[in-house]
Parts: structure tokens; C-alpha cells; sequence
């Protein structure tokens, strides 16, 4: 691809006490409103106009040295060749909205068509959403595979695609790439995340608060199927360090918020810590309920999973909350930031992101995540491009450094996928969120949980390839 010769290399430092904490140790939506449907039409390769929520994007560098045109091997020519199907299935109901992952992979697939496709072929993007229905997810499975004709799955992210389509993928021989939640995501051959899932995410964020010393934890959550699988591995690290925490799931879209802002405050007590699983605008109403009611500073410590990391929720809490809330961040914190990966992701963002409403956030960044990937591994086909051509170089993907996560990404031929397991901790500032002073650097998740040691003892521990921060 025609990316500056200094795309892979990172020039951030970062702080003494992040290096160390990678050491000693050595993650849902965004307020989405995308007008894909379970039945919508597949995405063309040109380019939209940018919607207000992309190009004013907080953060966002004020001019970009790498343009748009960087994704592809030809800039400013367009892929006239025979289209490359490719499907994703994300969650879209009340509450709960995972569509701006989806919509991001086709913001990049967009922008690679328009700059000289894969091997001169565009990339024919078929996204569809879904409500939590086990008949219509594998319904619409089974169309992208026989209707749709797609070869391969890449921009998946559903609260139980993986546990529905597991058997499906592996008996038609498609392996996924996606940002996952239900455990199958995981725990299975033929799927492999970007992300770390609310489990791991959730871990982060428990882990975080833990070595900053909160002596009792309040863990909260959507009432969503898996809440029990999620709960286990913030349960297990903080019962490895000896740190009480009680669990709650709370019935989304939320109307009790002060209630449950009390209940929570109330259960960590003064030291100690609140962490929050959940979409960006059902944390944003516990967030603001302990604001309304004085409580924000009746704890030492509030947390949250990825899918907080949003630019929205950091400007929709204000100052007050500056150095108070940690996130647990699954890729690369963009604010501020001019490397040539967040250059562009703001251009890709910005040029081809209409339809990505929440703007700049986690799950922009993986749906980002996914279209590199998926582009990298496409462009190493060198004959027709089918499902088994397609799984064969999504599995071939190992050590590949997206300049979006700690560690190089490897798909890999394994019996379960935790390919990404290091992360950030990011604290908003002003409306933005930064990487936090101190143990903000890329952390190993702790191996306290046992899922996370035993994908370690399968596919080993993959060293970061993100250089100190300051």
C-alpha cells in the first residue's frame, strides 16, 4: 500500500511508570443512529459527504500530513474489477447499538475503492443489523453466505452473532474477523476480535482500580445474555488480590438512574471504586445522576469498559469529571495525537464516516481496526478470491502492527482468540480523553482471569509494539 514510508513507526514516549506497570503485569455503543437495516443494500464505493458528528470530531488534528488517499495502493483511482463480497452483522436495538463498527469498516473499504481497491478490485460491503434474535442472526447469516455470495465476514459485532453462527461459520469454512462480546467470540476456531470484548475490557477497568489501591469494588452492568460470563473475570481478579466487589446488571435503556447511582456509590463507599459496562449513553445517565446528586466524589476510584472511551461522553460529562473517571481503552487513544494512524482514521473518518454517527471512539477505532486487517490480509491473494481463499489469509495474519493496539495482531490458526489482551487507561480532560498519568501505558490484561492464561498457554503473549508515551 502507498502509506508513508514512516506509517509503522511511533515517535510518542511514554512515561517511566507506564513501561513499568507493562512489566510487572506483563474492551458498548456509541450513540449510534446508522441508517443500515437488516435489509439494506450492499455499500457502494463512493464517497459521502461527511456528517457533522465526522468532521467536527473533538480531537482531531487541525490539518493531516496523511491524507485519505494514504489507504490505498492507488491513489485517486478508482477499483473498476470484479467486487470482493463482503458481510458483516452488527446489533442495533434500543440501548444498544454496535452499528458504528460496522459502519467505520465500510468507511475504510470505501476509501480503499476509491484509491485503487484490492489488486484493483473494490470491496463490496453488504452490512446488516440485527435486534437480538436468534432466528433472524442466523437468517441473515445464511443470506449473506447464499444470496449475498460474500467471501468472507469482517466488521461483526453482536451481543450473540458469535454464539449463534459458530457452527454456521465453521461449516461453510468462513472465519471472521469482528469486535466481539459473546464468549464464542473467544472461544472458538473460526472467529478472532480486534477488541477485547466487555469480558476483558471489564477487566482492564477492575484491574486498573486495583492497583491503584480501591479496597472494594461496585461492578454494574446491562442486563444482556452473558452477564454472568462478563462478571467472572473482574470476579476472579479482584478475588486474586483479595478486593471484595459486587455484581449488578441493570435493564437497559435505563430510567432509574439516580437510583442506581446512589445504590453503586453506596456499595464501593469512599474507598472504593464504581466500574460501568456499558454503551456510552446508558453510562452517561449513571455518570450524570453521581454528578446531580453530589455523589462523584463519594468514591475514590469510577471505572468503565471500552465503549466509554468516546469523545461524546467525555464532552457530554464536562470538567468536573477531569482525572476522575478511568476507561479502559482497547486502541490507541487518538486525542491529541498525530501519528500517521490517527492522521488517518481522521481523514477516513472525516471523508467516507457519514454514516459513522458517534464520530470519534472506541468503536469507530475498531471498526477501523478491522478494515486495515481485512485489507492487509486481502491484498495477499494472489488467485480468485473465494471464502477459502479468504479465511486462508485472514488466518495468516500474525504480528501485523495496525498502529491502532498494543500488540501485532495475529489471527492464527488456534482453537480460541484473544489476539488482542494489552490495553490503555484513558481519563477524560476537558471533553477529551488522554491517557491517564499514571499505569495509563499498554497493560497486560492480568492472567488472574483464566480464560485470558489459557489462551496464553495456547498462543503465547505477544510483546507490545507501541513505544513508551509521554
Amino acid at each position: 500500500m502507498n502509506r508513508p514510508a514512516h506509517w509503522r513507526t511511533r515517535t510518542r514516549t511514554r512515561t517511566a511508570a507506564a513501561a513499568a506497570a507493562v512489566l510487572s503485569l506483563g474492551v458498548l455503543a456509541a450513540c449510534s443512529s446508522s441508517t443500515t437495516s437488516s435489509t439494506s443494500a450492499p455499500a457502494t464505493s463512493s464517497a459521502p459527504a461527511a456528517t457533522s458528528a465526522a468532521s467536527s470530531a473533538s480531537g482531531s488534528p487541525a490539518s493531516t500530513a496523511v491524507t485519505a488517499s494514504s489507504c490505498g495502493s492507488q491513489p485517486g483511482v478508482a477499483a473498476t474489477g470484479t467486487p470482493i463480497n463482503i458481510g458483516a452483522i452488527n446489533t442495533k436495538q434500543p440501548g444498544t447499538d454496535f452499528s458504528d463498527i460496522e459502519n467505520m469498516t465500510g468507511a475504510y473499504f470505501a476509501c480503499v475503492n476509491a484509491n485503487g481497491g484490492i489488486n484493483g478490485h473494490p470491496i463490496k460491503f453488504f452490512p446488516v443489523t440485527e435486534a437480538t434474535n436468534p432466528s433472524q442472526i442466523a437468517s441473515l447469516a445464511k443470506q449473506l453466505i447464499t444470496t449475498d455470495h460474500v467471501v468472507g465476514m469482517a466488521g461483526n459485532s453482536s451481543i450473540i452473532e458469535c454464539t449463534v453462527d459458530a457452527a454456521y461459520w465453521k461449516s461453510v469454512g468462513v472465519f471472521a474477523l469482528g469486535a466481539g462480546i459473546a464468549p464464542e467470540c473467544y472461544s472458538t476456531a473460526n472467529t478472532a476480535s480486534v477488541n477485547m470484548g466487555p469480558r476483558y475490557s471489564s477487566d482492564g477497568a477492575v484491574q486498573y482500580v486495583l492497583a491503584q489501591g480501591a479496597t472494594k469494588i461496585a461492578f454494574d452492568q446491562s442486563n444482556v445474555p452473558g452477564t454472568d460470563y462478563i462478571a467472572a473475570g473482574p470476579n476472579a481478579l479482584a478475588k486474586a488480590k483479595g478486593v471484595p466487589i459486587q455484581d449488578y446488571t441493570e435493564n437497559v435503556p435505563i430510567t432509574s438512574a439516580n437510583a442506581i447511582a446512589t445504590k453503586l456509590v453506596t456499595a464501593a463507599g469512599p474507598s472504593g471504586a464504581v466500574v460501568l459496562n456499558f454503551t456510552p449513553p446508558e453510562a452517561l445517565l449513571i455518570l450524570q445522576a453521581a454528578q446531580k446528586l453530589n455523589l462523584e466524589d463519594r468514591v475514590k476510584y469510577w471505572a468503565c469498559s471500552t465503549p466509554c472511551n468516546t469523545d461524546f461522553l467525555a464532552t457530554s460529562l464536562g470538567p468536573k469529571w477531569n482525572g476522575k473517571l478511568f476507561v479502559n481503552a482497547e486502541l490507541l487513544p487518538l486525542d491529541g495525537n498525530t501519528s500517521p494512524t490517527a492522521e488517518l482514521f481522521y481523514a477516513v473518518l472525516k471523508q467516507y464516516g457519514s454514516d459513522v454517527s458517534g464520530g470519534v471512539g472506541s468503536f469507530s477505532e475498531m471498526g477501523f481496526t478491522i478494515g486495515e486487517i481485512a485489507v492487509h490480509a486481502l491484498e495477499s491473494i494472489t488467485g480468485p478470491y473465494t471464502i477459502a481463499s479468504v479465511s486462508a489469509a485472514f488466518k495468516a495474519v500474525s504480528g501485523y502492527n495496525t498502529g491502532m493496539l498494543c500488540q501485532g495482531f495475529t489471527y492464527g490458526d488456534y482453537p480460541e482468540h484473544l489476539p488482542n489482551n494489552m490495553d490503555f487507561t484513558v481519563t477524560p480532560d476537558n471533553g477529551k480523553f488522554v491517557e491517564a498519568a499514571t499505569g495509563g501505558g499498554c497493560t497486560l490484561i492480568s492472567a488472574d482471569d483464566p480464560q485470558v492464561a489459557q489462551y496464553r498457554a495456547v498462543a503465547g503473549t505477544a510483546p507490545s509494539v507501541n513505544p513508551p508515551m509521554s
